[in-house]
């Protein structure tokens, strides 16, 4: 196999979580929402930011609503979305039932950002389209697909709400908002 992934690793976890404490500061229990095939939270950045991360599985849609009764019982603060396809077909959804709790959320995905979400930080897939050809025309000019290694992004962005922070009563510290890709307004 060769050609450009999406995965990041969980690095990337450890950096939004890092982005959203610094976007709610009084954040001290922070909801994991991901599929239970997933459920590993990015414990170490929890601890080194003083988070209790509280793990939330959804094995499908149905169970969206008992998912966020458990992140209702357990008195987070926030949550941090698990890259999911399966969340993205149901995130106006999932932005809807956190909106009703008065949760900000933090997403891999720009599109849950434009949804409502609080912030995304994730691949700039447009980055990646454009690197497609490259390696098309590699390819074509006689390399083997097998020799040619997977790239992971190298490019990200960072999309920040303010309207969903200004609905939540939150104030971006200017330090964020100035390092932000796009700002929804």
């Amino acid at each position: 196999m060769t050609g450009l992934v999406g995965s990041t690793g969980r690095e990337i976890d450890d950096k939004r979580l890092q982005l959203l404490k610094e976007a709610v500061p009084r954040a001290s229990r922070v909801a994991y929402l991901a599929e239970t095939s997933r459920p590993q939270p990015p414990t170490e950045a929890a601890r080194a930011l003083k988070l209790t991360l509280v793990p939330v599985g959804v094995a499908a849609p149905e169970a969206l609503d008992s998912a966020f009764a458990a992140i209702q019982r357990q008195r987070v603060d926030a949550i941090l979305l698990g890259p999911s396809s399966f969340f993205w077909g149901h995130r106006l959804r999932i932005i809807d039932l956190a909106a009703r709790q008065r949760l900000p959320v933090m997403c891999w995905e720009p599109t849950f950002t434009e949804s409502g979400g609080l912030m995304s930080y994730g691949p700039d897939w447009t980055d990646m389209i454009r690197r497609t050809p490259f390696y098309v025309d590699k390819i074509l000019k006689g390399a083997k697909p097998g020799d040619l290694l997977m790239e992971q992004p190298t490019k990200f962005d960072l999309v920040i709400n303010l309207k969903t922070a200004k609905a939540l009563g939150l104030r971006i510290p200017p330090s964020l908002l100035g390092r932000a890709d796009q700002v929804i307004q």
